[in-house]
């Protein structure tokens, strides 16, 4: 199925048009990915919300196109992840070129035991599809509105007011949190007038979504290949990606003295890329002139409103850290927004949502804007050191740490943060889980399918786990009548984790604890403070 086959989505109106609605636990601003994904994951855990969209349509070209492994791994826990693998173009190799010469390839990925690879190539409308459909599997919890279209709201101290109109007129809904998750240009975060402080940089890149059989520089596995000043758009840079459909993505850095209204015409983008695929027939199927910007919020969390995904912060394209940081945000704040709507945790429990991930954020940033820096030089001091670099790293390794065409994604470590207990491990606190391939009574799984989504205490070798409420238990490679175990099929877990270890894994599959005999106090500790329970006594103290 490509885009053209997608049609729009059905618009009902809503019951606030002809009587008052009942208060919603949750409101969600924005049918992309981010408010997609975070709606299911609510309904998986027993919540209800309703998603609210200007639109009712799929996003129009490839937009956000590379889906890193943990991100996929966060789409299995939602029921989309193997169908995203299927469909998608898995990728882990990287090649790099200077001109006509390839400075050298990297691979992201060269160890076996994972379910997903290192990236798959997949573009946006696809991914939102899937996420609508398996949205439907929840219709008594999963309340989707498009064509609504959010333009007022009032927090109220213990709701959020919110005016929307339709089709059919205005009405007004509340809710007890208000999610905006209406992307870069927020319009929630406009009405708010909060500062979105970062770097706007001056250079533009085109994008360009074309057809072809076969690419030019077909490989035998699909790659991602990048070029400094390539022999086709001398002076600037090029990337090339594959995506499904025969469809090529490619994003070509423009000049600073560029008119970019007429760049944006067909009559100008129609050369540039017969300049990069030379007589391979091809179709123009989408294009866009994008500028860079990294910014971000000095708070994700203002009371009843919770900014998630791009809203919140905005990178650079290279690096693949927009689309993929906000499906770690929806990891991240699900599982705390459902604690609070239980009376299991307080309001100060989302506070760590704000902090982990604005230090994600913060990170995705820093290796963003560096990125752009190295990219596009500012000065001829980095010009020379980028030129410098890249004549040296065809031949010395220590120089190709130094090229950076956008440090690709992989989740931040959440160690030192107030959720996880301190202690020493192969893979430490604060740290996302390894996978690893297990054998079981029902079959060959995966340790991402037995431990995300719930506080999950999992022992690598000859550890017995103490009974605590609220944490499932799952032993690897040591009998136990008293919880499922398993095998450690290869023997990657033990690699991975170490022998004789128990961790206590978050419900986003980071690690809040680790040791090395547990007991049921030691265990009620961690799980106090993973969960939020000892915040909540803070506070009332």
């Amino acid at each position: 199925m490509t885009l053209y086959e997608y049609v729009p989505f059905d618009y009902v109106a809503p019951p606030g048009l002809t009587t008052p609605e009942p208060r919603h636990s949750v409101a969600i601003v924005g049918a992309g990915p981010i408010g997609l994904a975070m709606a299911i994951d609510l309904a998986q855990r027993g919540v209800a919300s309703v998603v609210l969209d200007d639109n009712n349509v799929v996003s129009v070209g490839s937009r956000a196109i590379c889906w890193a492994k943990r991100t996929l791994e966060i789409f299995d826990r939602l029921g989309v992840g193997e169908r995203m693998l299927e469909k998608g173009v898995t990728w882990k190799v990287g090649r790099l070129f200077h001109g006509d010469d390839e400075v050298y390839t990297f691979d992201l990925l060269p160890e076996e035991g994972h379910k997903y690879p290192a990236f798959i190539n997949l573009q946006q409308y696809h991914v939102e599809q899937y996420l609508v459909e398996r949205a439907r599997d929840f219709p008594d919890l999963i309340d989707l509105r498009f064509k609504n279209n959010v333009t007022a709201h009032e927090d109220r101290g213990d709701h959020v007011v919110l005016t929307a109109e339709t089709p059919d007129g205005p009405y007004q809904l509340e809710a007890s949190y208000y999610l905006a998750c209406d992307g870069a240009k927020s319009p929630t975060r406009q009405r708010m007038g909060l500062p979105f402080e970062g770097q706007t940089f001056e250079e533009h890149f085109l994008i360009v979504d074309v057809e072809m059989e076969q690419s030019p520089f077909e490989t035998q596995e699909p790659e991602r290949w990048f070029w400094f000043d390539p022999p086709f758009h001398n002076g600037q840079s090029a990337l090339l990606h594959k995506q499904p459909d025969n469809i090529y993505r490619i994003d070509l850095q423009l000049r600073p003295d560029t008119d970019l209204e007429a760049e944006a015409r067909e009559e100008h983008v129609l050369p540039r890329i017969k300049a990069v695929v030379g007589d391979t027939p091809f179709t123009l199927d989408w294009m866009s002139i994008y500028q860079f910007r990294c910014a971000m919020l000095d708070r994700f969390v203002h009371n009843r409103v919770i900014f998630v995904g791009d809203s919140a912060h905005v990178v650079s394209p290279f690096g693949a850290r927009g689309g993929n940081g906000g499906i770690q945000d929806v990891d991240n704040l699900a599982w705390k927004l459902v604690a609070v709507l239980e009376g299991r945790a307080s309001g100060t429990l989302l506070e760590t949502y704000d902090t982990e991930r604005r230090h994600g954020a913060a990170e995705n940033l820093l290796n963003s804007s560096r990125a752009t820096h190295f990219m596009t030089p500012k000065s001829p001091v980095e010009a020379l050191f980028r030129g410098a670099v890249l004549r040296l790293a065809r031949d010395m390794p220590f120089a190709r740490k130094l090229i950076n065409s956008g440090r690709l994604s992989v989740p931040c470590s959440l160690a030192g943060y107030e959720l996880q207990t301190d202690g020493d491990a192969p893979v430490p606190p604060g740290s996302a889980m390894r996978d690893a391939p297990l054998t079981g009574p029902g079959g060959d799984t995966w340790l991402i399918s037995e431990v995300q989504g719930a506080f999950t205490l999992v022992g690598f070798g000859d550890v017995t786990l103490p009974a605590v409420d609220g944490v499932r238990r799952i032993g690897i490679g040591t009998a136990s009548a008293d919880y499922p175990v398993f095998g450690d099929k290869g023997g990657f877990c033990a690699a991975h984790y170490g022998d004789k270890r128990a961790y206590l894994f978050r419900p986003d599959g980071h690690v809040a604890a680790v040791f090395e005999a547990p007991d049921a106090a030691q265990l009620s500790m961690a799980l106090a403070r993973a969960s939020g329970e000892t915040l909540m006594r803070e506070v009332a103290e």
